[in-house]
């Protein structure tokens, strides 16, 4: 029976690779490889000066290219049905952002799934660079070490339950799903409040 060894092993022979996954994977979905980082750190398979090098990079990598994305749709499709969607989408969980587009993107970094919208969105509503740059810059510092630290602490919980590599990928597991839960029910009751805030006005 395979422990969590087999996956130390593993990914010390493959770090490289390891790495490169981690960064292009944070362009694509922030979360969910910044947490692995964090149980893969814990595990002792990664350098907490890479991965934090690599981390920063891929947030900001994401942060350019998800502007610039959006800056180009404006550009090019500004009518088409995606926009719309886009828009409704960000509209209904930051009824504010053409307000304060600051605390939008801030805060969008925190709700799973809102912020890839969000970036896009910026660059589409052409939110000038000093606002967005600020409130990305300012979020990827708080949110980069948040998230890897809660890996670190799924990592040690699941290694603490079970040292079986099954196990422990299911621990993880459920650890994830769990975050993701709390997530999603902090993000739906800041829906509400944004709701009746806006419905007293």
């Amino acid at each position: 029976m395979h422990t969590v060894n087999f996956l130390q092993h593993f990914i010390i022979g493959h770090e490289f690779l390891a790495y490169a996954i981690i960064f292009f994977g944070i362009l694509l979905e922030g979360e969910f490889f910044v947490i692995s980082s964090g149980i893969l750190l814990f595990i002792g398979v990664l350098n907490i000066y890479i991965i934090s090098v690599i981390i920063l990079f891929g947030l900001l990598g994401k942060t350019f290219l998800g502007y610039y994305i959006g800056f180009l749709i404006n550009k090019k499709w500004e009518n088409t049905k995606f926009i719309k969607y886009l828009e409704h989408r960000v509209l209904d969980v930051m009824p504010r952002f053409n307000e304060r587009p600051f605390w939008s993107i801030f805060l969008s970094k925190f709700i799973l799934g809102v912020n890839h919208i969000v970036i896009i969105f910026s660059g589409f509503k052409r939110i000038p660079l000093k606002i967005y740059l600020k409130a990305e810059f300012i979020t990827t510092l708080i949110w980069g070490p948040g998230f890897l630290a809660i890996g670190y602490f799924f990592g040690y919980t699941a290694l603490n339950i079970s040292h079986e590599i099954w196990r422990f990928l299911l621990t993880v597991l459920i650890l994830v799903i769990s975050f993701i839960a709390f997530d999603r029910l902090i993000a739906w009751l800041y829906e509400i409040f944004e709701e009746f805030f806006n419905g007293n006005e």
